[in-house]
């Protein structure tokens, strides 16, 4: 039998790399091979995650990334910056690859906007474009439950965090929709699903 393909999954703000354990007990069951990546999101930020991320990437050989919110932003920011990374798929998972309202509008709110430290320029511009030779598909959840909306005017869908506006980008590749709030989404069988679907076929089935 061929070795289960390498899978290195990525957190979010505010959250540590045992916070990706369920998703990836998900992809181990579906045939893959999954590790974290965990960073300091606001002391550290995307200038001290990305060049860390690209070295546990070649330390191992070609793999494949799954990313949650902040996370994909800073996966996307080390294939822009190293487009001969040993990468074929990506999946995100509520990322905000236009830049996020949320993000922008608690930037602005005393002391609050510390709590987005060094990551705040980038969730607020997002990452929307990366090198053509990588495939990114998105899931999105549009259950809205989260305090997003606090700091940010929503017109359409959302998952209480990101618009789901926020996460489209014609440079991806697939995009689909599930039942869950942000955070839910590293919960949620749909999402663990489609992941798997996108890693193994460039594609979600629906």
């Amino acid at each position: 039998m061929p070795n289960p393909e390498r899978v290195i999954l990525l957190h979010g703000i505010w959250m540590v790399g045992a916070t990706m354990q369920w998703f990836g007990a998900q992809l181990r069951t579906a045939g893959f091979q999954p590790e974290t990546f965990g960073y300091h999101s606001v002391i550290g930020g995307p200038d001290a995650a990305v060049p860390r991320l690209a070295e546990q990437i070649r330390s191992g050989g070609p793999t494949h990334l799954v990313a949650h919110s902040l996370g994909g932003l800073i996966a996307l920011q080390a294939l822009a910056a190293e487009p001969d990374l040993p990468v074929s798929r990506v999946v995100c998972l509520g990322v905000p690859v236009c830049g996020s309202a949320a993000a922008d509008g608690l930037s602005h709110v005393p002391v609050a906007g510390l709590m987005l430290g060094r990551s705040a320029p980038l969730l607020q511009q997002g990452c929307a474009v990366w090198p053509d030779r990588f495939q990114v598909g998105m899931i999105a959840g549009r259950l809205p439950h989260g305090l997003g909306a606090l700091f940010a005017h929503f017109d359409g869908e959302h998952d209480g965090t990101v618009s789901v506006e926020e996460t489209r980008s014609p440079a991806l590749a697939d995009h689909v929709l599930v039942e869950a709030g942000h955070s839910g989404l590293l919960f949620s069988a749909d999402a663990a699903r489609h992941a798997a679907e996108f890693l193994r076929n460039g594609r979600f089935q629906r």
